[in-house]
């Protein structure tokens, strides 16, 4: 039997390299997989044809981290050894087109993985970071906003002074629905792990918890809360009209994407600020709400949108209507997204604000470089590229489990009755 494997490159260049500089290629696309915090993070790994230069992007998909491996290696990896990892545009198209069915989680982070790889080596090439790139510093770090939860006001209330004591001054607040499942808290260990969820005891328990802040903590200080999509359309309409008057920096993702729909009554409802974008993985879930103005930031996870080159376009998109950038930044996106999201930050004239996760140690350690964090904001260390490295022998420490079904990590949230809902 003959040998059917490819000949790399596979597709090659369209043209020949141009600038003056020798010829680079790219010689291997590794995707790495580790969980030193117990999150389940993809990196991707491009090496080129130089021993020395190579660019790490975060493909991070929690929930179906096999599927990215496989996508990125059986099916992006083929496509671009070879090429010239100059050409990010275009290798960026060529990748987003070659399936035909366009969009999605997988394809996306994938996709997104190759996409910073390629901008942290371009930074590097130029020996700049890659804000630099992006058209330079608009501001000298990115404010950031963290969370507060707790079983009950007090607590939640304790949780937001220390949190303010270390320099933070926006906090996403959420408190617990006794008794039942509520995102953004830690669950009663006194209950069954499948706790129900019941949407009339979140709605009524939500504007307590901001009145009891707004009189304990005063009005300086911004308070946000996330909705996370687990409402009817219409409670969440009747709920931001009862949390207008706590002034809010923003309520996020009142309506899932299948319900974007509701965004134009909720408008004409009600003048809260409005936060979206989390689950969004294609342009056409975002243009309506950006160019009508009916949401106020922007809340992609850049990888799964497919990488910094769509999320800098997003961003400009945005610029025209007045609406902030405010990238989702849990940590579940690795230190290497992270960095990506502070690029575009620093870069970007519209920023609102930025999700922040604080690392420890084990993380850091894996992912020297990691952007720091104080006095409320997150700051870029200024090395070329996106400033951060991956020390491959101890992510090999953190291999991940044998778990793989999302049930595993989001265990189904159900209503009383028993019927599921959005997670």
């Amino acid at each position: 039997m003959t040998d059917q494997s490819p000949t790399w490159p596979l597709a090659p260049n369209p043209w020949e390299p141009t600038g003056g500089r020798p010829a680079i290629t790219i010689r291997n696309v590794r995707a790495i997989c580790t969980q030193p915090e117990g999150i389940r993070l993809i990196v991707v790994k491009i090496e080129t044809s130089e021993p020395d230069l190579y660019g790490l992007g975060c493909a991070t998909f929690t929930q179906r981290p096999r599927a990215v491996v496989e996508a990125i290696e059986s099916y992006l990896k083929p496509m671009i050894l070879g090429r010239d990892p100059n050409d990010i545009e275009d290798i960026y198209q060529t990748c987003y087109l070659s399936s035909y069915w366009r969009t999605g989680p997988i394809m996306n982070n994938a996709l997104s993985g190759v996409d910073q790889a390629l901008w942290d080596i371009k930074g590097k090439l130029a020996n700049m970071p890659v804000y630099q790139l992006l058209g330079g510093k608009t501001r000298r770090a990115a404010t950031l906003y963290t969370h507060a939860s707790g079983k009950d006001v007090s607590e939640v209330e304790d949780n937001v002074r220390a949190l303010m004591a270390r320099g933070f001054t926006h906090i996403r607040a959420q408190v617990a629905v006794p008794g039942y499942h509520t995102y953004g808290t830690k669950a009663d260990p006194g209950l069954p792990i499948q706790q129900p969820w019941n949407e009339s005891a979140y709605v009524r328990i939500v504007p307590r918890l901001f009145d009891h802040l707004r009189t304990q903590i005063g009005d300086e200080l911004e308070l946000l809360h996330d909705i996370h999509e687990r409402i009817q359309p219409i409670l969440a309409i009747n709920l931001a009209k009862d949390l207008e008057q706590f002034r809010l920096f923003f309520l996020e993702d009142p309506f899932a994407p299948e319900d974007i729909g509701w965004f134009k009554c909720m408008r004409e409802a009600t003048p809260i600020p409005i936060a979206m974008g989390e689950l969004f993985v294609n342009q056409t879930e975002w243009e309506v709400l950006i160019k009508d103005r009916l949401i106020d930031f922007i809340r992609v996870h850049i990888s799964a949108i497919g990488g910094l080159s769509i999320a800098q376009k997003l961003a400009h998109f945005c610029e025209f209507f007045g609406v902030r950038t405010a990238w989702h930044g849990p940590g579940d996106v690795s230190p290497v997204g992270h960095a990506a999201n502070l690029h575009l930050d620093l870069a970007s004239t519209n920023f609102g604000i930025q999700e922040a996760h604080i690392f420890g140690d084990q993380a850091r350690e894996v992912f020297p470089g990691t952007p720091e964090v104080h006095d409320g904001m997150m700051w870029a260390n200024d090395k070329p590229g996106l400033g951060v490295d991956l020390d491959e022998e101890l992510a090999a420490k953190y291999p991940f489990g044998d778990y793989e079904l999302m049930h595993q990590d989001f265990p189904p949230v159900r209503r009383i009755d028993g019927s599921p809902i959005r997670w």
